[in-house]
């Protein structure tokens, strides 16, 4: 698939080629194909129940599809599921760690799990740079929501990886906090991450995306620059 704003030669962080995923009688991905460029933050766009989630829960691993091929980098993902999410990380919606662990020790604990080697001061040089070093010593059930999602982030990126995957990753912050993920975003692109997230608001879509693809009941409508959707679809509910 070449989309909008898309050169042929760039190298494809992420290629998904007629994906379908069904829930018994439903079906919430219906032939869904795009390609995302290294180094690109690329947004899926679309009301509730669009089938934004059920996309990157098929691209995770998280659920088998129908049918489609998903390829990470040069990775076949449905024929090498380990390798394939060794080269993601994955920032859930809804993410929850243990509650009573300080954030220092969630660090440590993930990078323990993910092979990532930690002094101390490497773990507080990390909260640092996320601007969580003087909550290094809170639990996490201390933080506020904006803060939560920082270490949400930071977690699934601490290995490092080329693909980042996040479902509504500012859903539920206040402007202040959303801002600050956004910078934090931003951050991981400049430092030649590649970045899928899906979201309900154009909003967000224009202050970080590339490109966005508009889903709607599980079909993909439209790819395009998030100015290219405003003046094309200005009268669409969907691009607001």
């Amino acid at each position: 698939m070449t989309a909008a704003g898309q050169s042929a030669d760039h190298a494809l962080a992420l290629q998904v080629d007629g994906l379908r995923v069904s829930y018994g009688p439903k079906c919430a991905v219906d032939g869904v194909s795009l390609d995302i460029n290294e180094g690109e933050i690329f947004g899926l766009l679309g009301p509730n129940g669009a089938g934004k989630t059920s996309t990157l829960s098929a691209i995770e691993g998280l659920v088998k599809p129908d049918s489609g091929s998903i390829r990470i980098g040069d990775v076949d993902a449905r024929a090498n599921p380990a390798a394939a999410k060794a080269r993601m990380g994955v920032q859930l919606q809804s993410t929850s760690f243990q509650p009573n662990l300080t954030i220092r020790e969630i660090v440590r604990l993930y990078a323990g799990l993910y092979g990532v080697p930690l002094t101390r001061a490497g773990i507080d040089d990390l909260l640092a740079d996320v601007h969580l070093g003087e909550e290094a010593s809170k639990r996490f059930s201390q933080l506020s929501g904006g803060q939560q999602k920082r270490v949400s982030l930071l977690i699934a990126t601490i290995h490092s990886p080329p693909l980042v995957l996040l479902d509504e990753p500012t859903a539920g912050l206040d402007p202040q906090a959303r801002r600050q993920l956004w910078d934090r975003i931003e951050r991981l692109r400049d430092i030649g991450r590649s970045i899928l997230l899906t979201t309900h608001s154009m909003e967000e879509a224009q202050a970080v995306c590339h490109r966005v693809a508009i889903i709607d009941r599980g079909k993909l409508v439209t790819v395009d620059t998030p100015a290219g959707l405003i003046a094309k679809h200005k009268d669409d509910p969907r691009v607001r």
